[in-house]
């Protein structure tokens, strides 16, 4: 996989992370009357958030191990 690929591919899995976690919660905060006790909930989301898109990065930016100096490949 070229790391322009993996790249976008960690793009793609944090926003569709995000848009299934905050679409929900602020749809829940904005019709339910309990709703607001989940803005205690929100900034566990958003660290959530950043530390799945610091995961992603350290994979779409990982290196490939060194190859042997005798091997053929």
């Amino acid at each position: 996989m070229s790391p322009r690929s993996r790249v976008v591919l960690a793009v793609a899995a944090w926003c569709l992370a995000a848009v299934a976690m905050v679409l929900p919660l602020a749809w829940l905060i904005n019709t339910r009357d309990w709703g607001v006790l989940l803005m205690l909930i929100v900034p566990l989301a958003v660290y959530g958030l950043l530390r799945l898109g610091r995961a992603l990065e350290g994979w779409a930016r990982a290196t490939p191990p060194p190859s042997p100096q005798g091997s053929r490949e």
